[in-house]
């Protein structure tokens, strides 16, 4: 699939609308800070990799006369994504030493294209033709760069000749799984299956997954994961099954400044999200109350192995995720 989710042309900066897939392919022109502010928020650019590098190239072209105000504003639309507030710092130091914003944010997006693809070829490794492989949620070229973080082993597999069997959840209330993974997936021919996410345990139970991949958002320096919400019953499942749940996220995806899951924020979104969002009448009363936090935690004991472009980190990942750091 040659879709692109963040374009940069001529000084020019776009971003396919994701809340319109897989209907519609829409590209959008960021004009000013607030645009970009508004996109992160709304999910219309998401996935942590796609966010830190879309923040990259929107604070160095918008960042205005207050740099300092501009980054805080930028980062506070997504406080869960580290690689947010990872690329803002980072093209805002880089201004701040005289340097090319638009220069270093251009790295970060080659950088990530690097990074991916050494993930997905660590995360192919542990895979063998004909695995069934269920997915939740997006971690996608669409979440990223090219082929992905939890999909690219799939989407590089299938370049090579592998033939998967992909179980792909719906990952409800935003149906990222429903619109956005299995898009892709069947968009580079992969064999796919789209199922509710209750479904995953009877897929388990009957034999068809080999593996679980799955992204993160943001991982504590113990190895607790902030994934989308749902993946930690799936990992819950996994473990009980003795199936292999792997996490598939760049090595700067951990926060090492964050010690275990419990300091990382989990953010609540509009409640209305579960009861109107694509469907045409509420599916609950006005009055009915919703929880709808963005993310759960999913603890490292139910990890199989984190996979880095470092490489297959395994547990103790208190021990083995700094070990990866200190081997830089």
């Amino acid at each position: 699939m040659n879709t692109e989710n963040i374009k940069y042309e001529n000084g020019r900066l776009f971003i396919l609308d994701q809340t319109l897939l897989p209907n519609e392919i829409k590209y959008i022109e960021m004009t000013c800070l607030e645009d970009c502010y508004d996109a992160i928020k709304r999910l219309a650019v998401r996935g942590a990799p796609a966010i830190g590098i879309f923040a990259g190239y929107a604070i160095a072209l918008f960042h205005g006369n207050n740099l300092e105000e501009s980054a805080e504003y930028l980062i506070s639309s997504r406080p869960t994504a580290v690689n947010l507030s990872w690329a803002v710092k980072r093209v805002k130091a880089a201004i701040e030493s005289g340097n090319s914003g638009i220069d270093e944010a251009i790295a970060i997006h080659n950088e990530d294209i690097e990074m991916c693809r050494k993930i997905s070829e660590y995360g192919l490794s542990l895979l063998r033709d004909g695995d069934g492989v269920l997915t939740h949620c997006n971690a996608g070229e669409l979440a990223t760069s090219k082929y992905g973080t939890g999909l690219g082993p799939l989407i590089l597999g299938k370049e090579k000749g592998y033939n998967f069997h992909a179980y792909v959840d719906e990952t409800r209330p935003l149906l990222q799984g429903a619109r956005l993974t299995s898009f892709e997936l069947e968009n580079h021919g992969i064999d796919t299956t789209l199922i509710c996410d209750n479904m995953a345990s009877l897929v388990m139970k009957k034999g068809l997954i080999n593996a679980v991949l799955v992204g993160a958002d943001r991982i504590a320096a113990n190895g607790d994961t902030a994934n989308k919400i749902g993946t930690s019953g799936v990992a819950v499942l996994a473990k009980h099954y003795g199936i292999p749940f792997y996490v598939l996220a760049p090595y700067s995806t951990i926060d090492f400044n964050c010690e275990t899951g419990d300091g990382i924020i989990i953010e609540e979104r509009n409640p209305g999200e579960i009861k109107n969002m694509f469907f045409e009448r509420p599916s609950a009363l006005p009055r009915t109350k919703c929880f709808n936090p963005a993310f759960d935690m999913t603890d490292n004991e139910l990890i199989t192995a984190i996979i880095t472009d470092r490489g297959v980190i395994y547990p103790p990942f208190s021990e083995n995720l700094r070990k990866a750091y200190n081997n830089d």
